[in-house]
């Protein structure tokens, strides 16, 4: 295992320059590697087939659905029976069928939409890579993280890993990432210390 600090990049163009920059600092070409990561839930053909495969929330949609659907059928029966001398006995079963349906689309949407939204540091975006073996490549950290955020990395990380054949090789597009750096990190930062958000004294 290595230490390995790579940026993700939003735009290809800005991952190529990022190589040649690192290349102009010093870093031999065999200690950088460049991929690109799928959307999340795209990734199996990176992985063994580990993956953020399905959200908590549509998860549990089939069971918003289920209690929507008994309760709307019941309401629609309601309807249905104030409705039958105007429709007779079929309008109870169309009351029923239509409250049925309607209340499993609100029940199964009510649980998609109760599910927080993942930021960057939750689940990786889709995003070109590039990637230095640090313990190689005959630079410092601080070095590496300036060239990556200089050329708009919006995530710098650090990592724990194994890099074989010119690349890293066990890289998991569903591992958290631990942050240490990176454009949205700062935007993150100046966030958290501007006045409004300092606790009262």
């Amino acid at each position: 295992m290595g230490t390995i600090v790579a940026g993700g990049f939003q735009v290809l163009t800005e991952a190529d320059d990022c190589v040649s920059r690192l290349q102009q600092a010093g870093v031999d070409r065999e200690w950088i590697c460049t991929f690109r990561v799928n959307p999340a839930g795209e990734h199996h053909g990176l992985t063994g087939g580990g993956d953020h495969h399905t959200s908590a929330g549509s998860r549990h949609a089939h069971s918003g659905a289920a209690a929507g659907a008994a309760i709307g059928a019941v309401a629609g029966a309601a309807a249905g029976v104030a409705a039958m001398p105007l429709l007779g006995p079929a309008g109870i079963a169309a009351g029923a069928g239509a409250g049925a349906y309607t209340g499993s689309l609100v029940g199964s949407l009510k649980e998609i939409d109760s599910e927080p939204a993942p930021d960057h540091s939750d689940v990786r975006p889709a995003e070109n890579m590039v990637a230095v073996n640090l313990d190689a490549c005959g630079c410092s950290e601080e070095a590496i993280v300036r060239v990556l955020e200089e050329c708009g990395a919006l995530v710098v990380e650090r990592a724990q890993g194994v890099w074989g054949e010119g690349c890293w090789s066990d890289f998991d597009p569903t591992s958290r990432p631990i942050v240490i750096g990176g454009l949205e990190f700062a935007r993150r930062a100046d966030i958290e210390q501007s006045p409004e958000n300092r606790p009262a004294i």
